[in-house]
């Protein structure tokens, strides 16, 4: 695999020198996200997939360490060997799907509301710098402390900073018992149902909300996860009608690969907003995170979205943009703090402007 890399680092120095900007992908099958890929010949694909297998795996310390082109399928079997997972819960895309691309992507699925993002498990980090050497930030343990931010900032950049090699991430056991259930409820009461909850100690792993056919109620799908008798007592507490669990297992699975027929819809919209904010009044509407996260599909002006968005404290992100108009930014506009900040990271670590440049925000 050090062939593999030495290639791989090889091919940026010529890049730089020859001022071809590179595209970093690993599957491939998360090239939907972020900006369009340019239409032109003037750059050219730094692939990673071939650069794979785990490094280290120690069950008994909770960690892994994995080169970015290994897939993710690869990465869980392994966990699931010894009953252990990824907390996130990543979207998969299908067989394909690498660890760098998910560390790139930043994404989480349904359990990332009791779990906490993908970010927090990032424990270190190999970066394919611009000038073509191999940088290391953060370690195997909570306590390596340099470069632990950075590996932290790494997760969700896009590869705009530069091409992940190598990540170590911390896993968790998996919850000795999960259980499923639904409710009937229109989306005001589903919110106000989550919100209740969050104050509870109740061990929700993950809800979400999606309408009827009629548009004028719903059901609110809650998982569990812990012991038996936190379990139960949460499914005492909560009600509704329990799932079996293979339906439950389908549904979920489902919701974290975004094989839903929900997500067959185009455009396709992911809000992000703080907990207790109210329903939007726009359809068709998913909900996950206790109402945190919200796909909203279907045309919508963009600037009235991401305005009123704003003004409720989330951000709208153009997440799947076929049937959309030319030219609207897939991210939420930055404030010009913030957007100076991006730039200065981005002359850090890119000052050639090298990796991803139109993935996370155009103007950088």
């Amino acid at each position: 695999m050090e062939f593999v890399l030495s290639e791989l680092c090889e091919q940026v120095v010529t890049a730089r020198a020859a001022q071809r900007p590179l595209l970093i992908r690993g599957g491939g099958t998360r090239l939907f996200y972020g900006g369009p890929l340019p239409a032109d010949e003037a750059a050219s694909w730094l692939d990673l997939s071939a650069y794979q297998g785990v490094v280290s795996y120690e069950p008994s310390e909770l960690v892994l360490t994995a080169r970015a082109g290994t897939r993710l399928t690869e990465i869980e079997t392994l966990l699931a060997s010894q009953d252990q997972m990824l907390a996130f819960e990543p979207p998969r895309f299908g067989a394909a799907g690498t660890l760098g691309g998910c560390v790139a992507s930043g994404l989480a699925g349904p359990r990332r509301m009791a779990a906490g993002s993908l970010a927090d498990f990032v424990l270190g980090t190999r970066l394919l710098s611009a000038d073509g050497n191999v940088l290391r930030f953060g370690g195997e343990v909570m306590k390596n402390v340099a470069g632990y931010d950075v590996s932290r900032l790494l997760a969700g950049s896009l590869g705009v900073l530069g091409a992940l090699v190598e990540v170590s991430l911390k896993i968790v056991p998996r919850p000795r018992c999960e259980a499923t259930c639904v409710l009937a409820l229109d989306e005001s009461a589903a919110l106000d149902r989550c919100l209740r909850w969050r104050s509870r100690p109740l061990p929700v792993s993950a809800t979400a909300w999606v309408a009827d056919a009629s548009g004028t109620g719903g059901k609110l799908s809650v998982r569990l996860s812990g012991n038996e008798s936190a379990v139960r007592q949460g499914l005492d507490e909560i009600g509704g009608e329990r799932l079996p669990d293979e339906t439950a297992e389908a549904f979920w699975l489902a919701l974290r690969d975004q094989t839903h027929a929900f997500f067959e819809q185009r455009p396709l919209w992911r809000i992000v907003l703080p907990a207790g904010a109210p329903a939007l009044g726009l359809a068709p509407v998913l909900h996950e995170w206790g109402g945190c996260l919200r796909w909203l599909a279907g045309p919508h002006d963009a600037a009235a979205l991401r305005d009123r968005v704003q003004a409720l404290g989330g951000s709208a992100c153009l997440y799947r943009r076929e049937g959309a108009p030319q030219g609207v930014p897939a991210f939420h506009p930055l404030a010009d703090g913030v957007l100076q900040i991006h730039r200065r990271l981005k002359r850090e670590f890119d000052p050639a402007g090298l990796f991803n440049a139109h993935r996370l925000y155009p103007e950088l």
